[in-house]
């Protein structure tokens, strides 16, 4: 049986004092707008709290580094931001420090963080920050008048010219290529597990295969927009936001078939600097922090008591609401990540998809 390390409250409940001998912590997390909110809202204001120095560490996808880092009992990094099929996937290999919801701030009513937390933001070994959403975003400029508005505009190369941006992975593509031939967002997964439904997806991918630009890192749909290469992609939601609102590109946002998934903040066991690690860890998914960072970034926060909590954007004039992943009208033809169906499905899914990649 694989040892569990829990963190105890004796161990988190350290002064400030023992906490700034540790000095620094390393966290690892994806780059871009998404860093910069997590800057502005968790680690400015724990520095100023703590003493302790916050080094951000960005990585196309902070799970690789973190597996990377186990294997070779080499750990370097203390808080890594990771999707949930992967935070799973490495708690169930032993990778993880086990987190005890008891030990996580409760909301400003006094409600306990169990109870807080949306359905599915508390793992064994992990604890969301936020919702998010992979959706499509094209150039307004490119269609005047007629503009595309659903998943199926993105596959119709006829009515909509132009090349298409899709991430080099099956999980956000197969999807996708389902909802735009007609496959309700309830029924993908079934769909998705038979053989039928797996060829289904693949020749909706046929129809536009040679107008596809893969991209596999968050900030390359948005440049990919920005320099003309392709008239729409998908991509995650807050970067588009940050573009549109934050840097004034003539995006728009289709949400129909968008994919949800939240991140979520683990430990690594040989994390050099535990007790730093765990106070950061608490401090950022508390109720405040969590609220704040919607100020910076169109991502939904994953506790309940937060909600009512966020307000406008960092200029004062935008209502971050509509934005969000988590509004009801954007829900609607939205289809949840689910862990347990890429743990049984992923590798034989992503041998296929890489396969057709190599084909003609």
């Amino acid at each position: 049986m694989k040892k569990v390390l829990i963190l105890t409250t004796a161990m988190v409940g350290l002064g400030h004092a023992a906490l700034a001998d540790e000095g620094e912590v390393n966290v690892v997390s994806w780059g871009g707008a998404y860093e910069m909110s997590q800057v502005e809202a968790y680690n400015k204001p724990f520095n100023e709290k703590t003493g302790i120095k916050v080094n951000m560490i960005a990585a196309d996808n902070p799970a690789t580094p973190l597996k990377a880092q186990v294997e070779a009992n080499n750990v370097t990094g203390d808080v890594f931001d990771i999707e949930v099929s992967d935070a799973i996937r490495l708690c169930d290999e032993g990778a993880l420090v086990e987190i005890d919801p008891a030990n996580l701030p409760a909301a400003p009513d006094g409600t306990p963080a169990s109870q807080d937390f949306i359905d599915g933001a508390l793992q064994d070994c992990a604890v969301a920050n936020i919702f998010w959403g992979t959706v499509i975003a094209f150039d307004k400029t490119k269609y005047q008048g007629d503009a595309p508005k659903t998943a199926a505009d993105f596959f119709d190369t006829e009515k909509f010219p132009g090349k298409r941006g899709l991430p080099k992975n099956p999980k956000r593509t197969l999807y996708l290529a389902l909802i735009a031939d007609g496959v309700a967002p309830d029924q993908v997964y079934d769909k998705l597990g038979t053989q039928e439904g797996v060829d289904q997806a693949f020749a909706k991918l046929d129809t536009i295969k040679n107008d596809v630009v893969w991209w596999e890192a968050g900030a390359q749909p948005v440049q990919l927009l920005a320099d003309g290469e392709v008239s729409m992609t998908t991509g995650y939601n807050g970067r588009f936001f940050d573009a549109m609102v934050g840097e004034g590109k003539p995006f728009e946002i289709i949400w129909d078939g968008q994919y949800m998934d939240m991140d979520m903040f683990v430990i690594p066991k040989e994390a050099p600097h535990p007790e730093a690690a765990m106070e950061y860890l608490k401090f950022a998914t508390d109720t405040q922090r969590l609220a704040d960072q919607a100020k910076y970034i169109a991502y939904g926060p994953a506790r309940q008591s937060s909600a009512a909590l966020v307000g406008m954007y960092q200029d004062g004039k935008t209502e971050m609401a509509p934005h969000m992943p988590t509004n009801p009208d954007h829900l609607k033809t939205a289809v949840m990540d689910d862990p347990e169906f890429w743990a049984d499905h992923d590798a034989e899914l992503t041998e296929r998809f890489n396969a057709w990649l190599a084909g003609s």
